[in-house]
């Protein structure tokens, strides 16, 4: 199966500016040459640090910052090239679902008001069929029809995520990017929105970029994982895969700290020591070389490949 989006070396760079003419002295490297392919249908889960670029790259790929370098083809079209009339056309095939449903959604406006909003601007329906299209819209993510003259604050946490869920479905995306959408969200309602998002992802023939922290989330809803690390992506590999053998020592890291639900378990949990650095200035070689515990000369100089060492297994590490 071909691939829906192709990301090859994404780089976005905040500049760092001083003084009163406001020279730039240096910059915040937040992505720094990542590279991945999502195929049609899949999910793609992005794990890592606070702080590691995940949300920065799902953000780049829309264009709602735009990117400093790098290729993002989607369907075979260059995204970078879009002129901004075509981009606003464009947008109805990529949608994006953020992590704060509260601070997403328009107080001031009804649920109606919300989800009508990208309809006018892009359907031009008559007005019975746009609102016979928010109320299927409300039934598919589980609410009722009557909710729509309702604001968002009557609305729990858990249902303010599903009416940002339906408002990303309104003008049929085939692609959306899920920036940690559960995390705010009770345990027990994460599952009810993880479920749904499964539900959905089938129902309507979507691809997902499925950013997280929580690595059991993630291994949940997610057919491949890619591992960031200061910007940097140093793993990607099928969930199955990743979750079975992780070959990076972040990796390992960041899975030796999922908690166990059996107190009798023997605790191998692996503590990196020592502080992220600085993404305004990164360490040469390996970013990962000052806190891994296994680098080595070559890691503390040369920056590592990133090459497929298994098939669909790909990793930068000079230790394979």
């Amino acid at each position: 199966m071909s691939a829906l989006l192709e990301v090859t070396q994404l780089k976005k760079y905040f500049p760092i500016r001083k003084g009163i003419l406001g020279k730039q002295v240096g910059a915040v490297k937040a992505v720094d040459g990542v590279s991945f392919n999502i195929k049609k249908g899949e999910t793609l889960g992005i794990v890592g640090e606070s702080g590691c670029g995940k949300s920065t790259t799902g953000r780049a790929i829309l264009r709602l910052i735009e990117p400093t370098e790098g290729e993002i083809l989607f369907n075979g079209t260059d995204i970078r090239s879009l002129k901004p009339e075509e981009l606003r056309r464009f947008r109805t095939h990529m949608q994006i679902v953020f992590q704060d449903p509260f601070a997403s959604l328009d107080p001031k406006w009804t649920i109606q008001k919300i989800l009508e909003e990208p309809i006018r601007t892009h359907m031009k329906l008559p007005e019975a069929e746009v609102k016979n299209k928010v109320a299927n819209l409300l039934e598919v993510v589980g609410l009722s029809s009557y909710h729509a003259q309702r604001y968002p604050h009557e609305f729990s946490g858990g249902q303010r995520q599903r009416i940002g869920i339906a408002r990303a479905l309104t003008l049929n995306p085939e692609f959306i990017v899920c920036d940690e959408p559960v995390s705010a969200l009770d345990v027990s309602i994460q599952s009810q929105v993880l479920n749904l998002m499964r539900d959905l992802q089938d129902q309507f023939s979507l691809t997902y970029m499925f950013i997280s922290h929580d690595l059991s989330v993630v291994q949940f809803i997610s057919t491949q994982v890619g591992v960031m690390y200061l910007g940097r992506m140093v793993e990607l590999a099928s969930t199955k895969e990743l979750f079975r053998e992780p070959l990076h020592p972040y990796t390992k890291a960041l899975m030796s700290a999922v908690p166990v639900p059996d107190p009798d378990a023997p605790k191998n949990q692996i503590v990196l020591s020592g502080d992220v650095p600085n993404p305004s200035s990164p360490p040469p070689g390996c970013t990962f070389h000052t806190r891994c515990p296994m680098a080595k000369e070559i890691c503390r100089c040369e920056a590592p490949v990133w090459r497929e060492v298994f098939p669909e297994h790909f990793l930068a590490c000079h230790l394979y």
